[in-house]
């Protein structure tokens, strides 16, 4: 009667739950490492700028989830701004093209030794893309 299951029958539990715990406490550090290589919205560095598209820079084919830029002149600098991934671009069929005039909103943020611009709204023409909410957050779904 006095089998040695019989006195601890929680103990066995333990062993396949512990990996599982492990794993869902490390998975929030894995996805904050993933947010961090990736350049952060500052709404205390936005700032708004008007100039003129000097390149368009995209994502090779294959790879639209990753960020559209673009180069903008505005008068002797050129800024180097980042809009969001190509695949939400084209699904809101937007674009851009070498002397396109645009005014823009965003957030200037350094990425190594490199300065950006995150850009939360682009005004081209009477067209108005918005990319990031007021608080800097992007306004496209990564899962797309």
């Amino acid at each position: 009667m006095g089998s040695s299951g019989e006195t601890n029958p929680s103990r066995g539990c333990w062993k396949p739950i512990f990996p599982t715990v492990a794993l869902l406490c490390t998975l929030p550090l894995v996805a904050q490492k993933a947010q961090e290589a990736s350049p952060k919205s500052d709404v205390h560095t936005e700032t708004k700028m008007k100039g003129i598209v000097e390149e368009v820079k995209l994502p090779p084919k294959g790879n639209e989830k990753e960020i559209a830029h673009l180069l903008v002149k505005t008068g002797t600098d050129t800024a180097d701004v980042y809009l969001g991934p190509k695949s939400f671009l084209d699904d809101l069929g937007v674009s851009f093209s070498k002397g396109d005039e645009i005014a823009l909103t965003g957030s200037k943020v350094k990425q190594g030794e490199t300065d950006l611009i995150l850009a939360r709204e682009v005004v081209k023409g009477t067209d108005t893309l918005v990319l990031r909410d007021e608080k800097g957050n992007p306004v496209w779904s990564w899962h797309h």
